[in-house]
């Protein structure tokens, strides 16, 4: 059985916004990725008060900024989005750990990860079709 996957055009004013809400989760997550591998002491502090050890944040750096580069790669931001997903969990589960306020807070990954959607399904056709497909019958 074949599943048809509409076609579907996108106005310049969608497609427009969406690469602003990409933008915005890319260069939050840039400015993160590069304050682990330079190990600011912000970075330094919530490590400690996560309780993981300051040395694992040149690797959170670098994987962030692994996945960032993913992403912002048209060609395979689909993959770049699932895998800071699966990036952005593992900081909201660091945080519900620590009972960390729940909208400031913990909840803040979420924030990044609806500009992240949000602004790939406003400018990539093959995600817009994984919620319009319909079956042939």
């Amino acid at each position: 059985m074949q599943v048809a996957t509409p076609t579907t055009s996108v106005s310049k004013t969608s497609l427009w916004i969406g690469r602003v809400l990409s933008a915005l989760a890319a260069l939050f997550l840039l400015f993160d990725g590069i304050t682990h591998v330079v190990q600011i002491s912000p970075v330094v502090d919530s490590l400690n008060q996560l309780g993981y050890p300051v040395n694992l944040a040149l690797v959170l750096g670098v994987m962030e900024l692994v996945c960032l580069a993913v992403y912002v790669f048209p060609a395979t931001s689909v993959l770049g989005a699932i895998l800071l997903t699966g990036y952005l969990g593992g900081a909201i589960s660091a945080h519900l750990r620590l009972g960390d306020p729940l909208f400031s807070t913990t909840l803040f990954p979420v924030y990044i990860g609806i500009l992240i959607w949000g602004g790939l399904y406003l400018r990539d056709e093959r995600v817009r079709a994984l919620f319009t497909a319909r079956k042939e019958h």
